[in-house]
């Protein structure tokens, strides 16, 4: 693994036009090292992925058996499968061949008819090919082990190991090719273990869709296209984690802000189709942020839904408000009114909240709209809980200004009697002459 950080120039310095996204887009075409893959990952966010996940991409996929072959060889069927998926971007599974390694095979009837154990031999082997530490040496307030072992050349050839010499307890000098048969043998350069299993980590990156819909055809992808063997598990970890766990919680919390409002509503108007009004209109007045959110091409995050459940708060408060100004306005006209004195007060309600809406939707639209085209630190995740509201602040006032009094006439207006036929009458239909 390489790892470079890049250190950008202020954007008042970059070409007309570019964007993060096109950077990063031009970087991986010019930068192609074969046999490696690119994951561009801000330097703080990689950290903190590293830290919570232990992966190093957006989406990582695990591997876990007790057979190293056949961990490798699901791996790397992952690897190809991933690449298929609309979205990914590069996908690289951890090699588990590549490393070398020199096995002494200690022969122990040989060892014994020479009076030695095996502890005696692998002492000899760890001191003379791995170092011992046999003092310290101290200057100043920094201390330094003292680590002695035979030299490199002698340590990467099989003949001068075998020729290594060893001392029996009867004095005699022998070598290590004497008791052990010394090798060099092919296998993992690192091992990983989760949970008591072997693992291997299918790195997978993405760009240009939404993670969940990444993970989504990944793992339909996988579960189609890999054969598992017996005692082989996959499982998938990454910052997708943060947003599953996220849903979870909103899937909780978005009914309960819902069910907490209507229960204020009823509390505010004691009418049970008032405060259904109120919020049947909801859905309504969201459709803005949901198309800002679509011109914008912002994804659907937590971030959003955040932002969404900030808009539903206060679209719910235009539409109480709008419901007093109304109320109030029919209140004032003494008596029993007919249908064109309940349109007169419901219009003149609706109009005294022109002016005090202007004002809310203004002030809002000037707090938040900074927010939504910053480009500062944390702009990211700001400008995708702002953009709801800013797209919510065209709907929400223009449904609770003409729907909300509309729907209010249909309800509060008095229905015409039905004419009832007298008793003993019947009608009759004119025949002609």
């Amino acid at each position: 693994m390489f790892e470079t950080t890049i250190r950008f120039k202020p954007r008042e310095e970059w070409r007309p036009g570019m964007t993060p996204e096109k950077l990063v887009e031009e970087l991986d075409r010019a930068v192609q090292v074969p046999g490696l893959a690119n994951v561009w990952v801000p330097p703080i966010r990689n950290r903190i992925d590293m830290l919570a996940t232990g992966i190093k991409s957006p989406i990582g996929v695990k591997v876990s058996g007790e057979d190293l072959a056949e961990i490798e060889r699901v791996a790397l069927q992952v690897e190809n499968v991933a690449k298929q998926v609309p979205g990914v971007s590069s996908a690289l599974a951890e090699r588990l061949s590549g490393g070398r390694y020199v096995d002494v095979d200690i022969d122990r009837v040989a060892a014994a008819r020479f009076g030695l154990n095996i502890a005696d031999v692998q002492q000899i082997v760890s001191g003379a090919i791995g170092g011992a530490n046999i003092g310290r040496t101290v200057e100043g307030l920094a201390r330094y082990p003292i680590n002695v072992r035979y030299p490199r050349e002698i340590r990467d050839s099989l003949a001068e190991l075998r020729a290594l010499p060893l001392l029996t307890p009867s004095g005699q000098q022998i070598t290590l090719g004497t008791v052990a048969q010394v090798s060099i043998s092919d296998g993992p350069p690192m091992l990983k273990n989760e949970q008591g299993r072997l693992i291997s980590v299918v790195y997978v990156d993405t760009r240009g869709r939404d993670l969940t819909s990444v993970v989504s055809d990944l793992q339909a992808a996988v579960s189609d296209g890999v054969d598992l063997p017996a005692g082989v598990s996959i499982s998938y970890a990454g910052q997708f984690e943060y947003l599953t766990r996220a849903n979870e919680r909103l899937q909780v919390v978005v009914p309960a802000t819902l069910g907490i409002i209507f229960v204020l509503l009823y509390l505010i108007f004691r009418r049970f189709d008032e405060a259904l009004l109120v919020m049947g209109t909801l859905p309504f007045a969201l459709t803005g942020g949901f198309w800002l959110l679509y011109l914008m091409g912002y994804n659907q995050s937590v971030a959003t839904s955040v932002g969404f459940i900030a808009l539903a708060g206060v679209s719910a408060e235009f539409g109480v408000i709008m419901l007093i100004y109304l109320k109030s306005a029919l209140a004032r006209r003494s008596g029993a009114l007919d249908a064109d004195g309940v349109g007169e007060a419901i219009r003149e309600g609706a109009l005294l909240r022109v002016r005090p809406k202007a004002m809310t939707v203004a002030v809002i639209l000037a707090g938040l709209f900074p927010i939504l085209i910053g480009t500062g630190a944390g702009s990211e995740v700001m400008s995708r809980i702002a953009a709801p509201m800013v797209g919510g602040m065209i709907t929400a006032p223009l449904l609770s200004m003409f729907v909300i009094p509309a729907a209010y006439l249909l309800m509060r207006r008095p229905r015409p009697e039905r004419p009832t036929q007298p008793q003993g009458e019947e009608e009759c239909e004119p025949q002609p002459s």
